[in-house]
Order: structure tokens, then sequence, then C-alpha cells
């Protein structure tokens, strides 16, 4: 059985108990558990998500919330706080500061279990005129994920894309209702994105 472990923020979490280790939230990783549960060899699904974590919160908890939970596969959901604050408590992260600790959180993990990653691309999806400025912020940590996946030979989710397309086609609200957490049908495109790149690579081995 392999052991699938999710790690973020509050796109992650979304309302997970935290002392329940068996607590997956109502998002995308509960729709996933319910997906991989039902695959010929079920794998063990933990949530490790935390509503408004950054980067450097992710490195901060790392050692002792992540690391003793061994994953196979660990799946790494973080950036769109670390844009965030910069415009609602004037804390910014610098695209440098988010590598830095981004960098870090994976090399440990590869250092102690070396798990297959999937990388979460972060989106963000303004709902206010004023907003479309802050992609200029979220633009390059979006472009350290990318690198990050390319050197760590991690699948990446691009979700950014995804979700501004849907979100342009959907009924206002639908999908982000305020530009970062997603309605039911906003995590079904997560999981279904998240599936499409944990099978992806199984097929292009099978192909050769």
């Amino acid at each position: 059985m392999s052991r699938y472990v999710f790690i973020g923020d509050s796109i992650t979490d979304c309302g997970r108990v935290r002392d329940d280790p068996s607590s997956l939230g109502d998002g995308y990783v509960s729709l996933l558990a319910a997906e991989l549960g039902a695959r010929p060899e079920p794998g063990e699904v933990v949530n490790l998500g935390i509503s408004g974590d950054r980067a450097v919160d992710l490195e901060r908890r790392w050692g002792a919330e992540l690391i003793p939970s061994a994953p196979e596969v660990l799946t790494v959901f973080v950036g769109v706080n670390d844009m965030w604050r910069r415009f609602d408590a004037d804390d910014p992260t610098s695209a440098d500061a988010f590598e830095r600790s981004y960098r870090a959180i994976l090399a440990d993990a590869v250092s102690a279990s070396n798990p297959r990653l999937i990388l979460m691309e972060p989106f963000f999806v303004p709902v206010r005129a004023e907003q479309r400025s802050w992609l200029d912020d979220l633009g390059p940590k979006r472009e350290v994920v990318a690198r990050l996946g390319s050197e760590f030979d991690a699948d990446v989710v691009p979700l950014h894309d995804l979700m501004t397309r849907a979100a342009a086609a959907a009924a206002p609200g639908e999908i982000a209702p305020d530009g970062v957490h997603p309605t039911a049908a906003g995590h079904r495109l997560i999981a279904d994105a998240w599936i499409t790149a944990l099978d992806s690579r199984l097929s292009s081995t099978l192909a050769l």
C-alpha cells in the first residue's frame, strides 16, 4: 500500500480535524482519498495541510510533522499565502526567500525517504480589478515551483492556468469565489489534475 501525504495551506487543510490523523478535510484531498481507495492497490492518504501556511511555515514544521509520516508520494501545495500576506498584512515573501524554504523542504524529504514528488502550482484568480497586479508577485513564485520541479524530478501540476480558464468560463463564484479558496467544483478540478499528474508518469513508463 502506497502512502500519500499532502502538505500545504488552507486549500489542502480544508477543515480537517488536526488532532485526528484520519481526518482529511472536505476538499481535494478527501476526493483523492476516495479515488485512490477504490484502485486495485489502494493507498493510505494523510493530510498535513494547515490554513495560512507559507513555505517558511512548512519548513519550520517539516522535521516534526512531515518526515515522520514517511511518504512514498509527497504532494506540496504552497505559495498563495506567500503572495497574499504582502497585500493583507504588509508581510511580503520574496521569490528568493520562497525558493530557499521550498528547496530546503524538498531536499529534506528526498534525504529522509526519497518519495515521488508532486508539486502543486499556486494559483490566484483575481476577483477585484486592483488584485490583477497581485499576479506580478505570484508569477515568480510559480516559476520557482516549475524550476524546483525540474531540479527534483517532480511532477508539477499546472493549476494557475487551469483555474483561471475554469473561472472565466463559469458563473461568478463557481470555482474560487475569493480567488483562492475553491468551491466543490474547484476542488474537483484540482483532484482531477493531480490524478492526471500521478498517472502520467506510469503511462510514460508503460509506453517505453
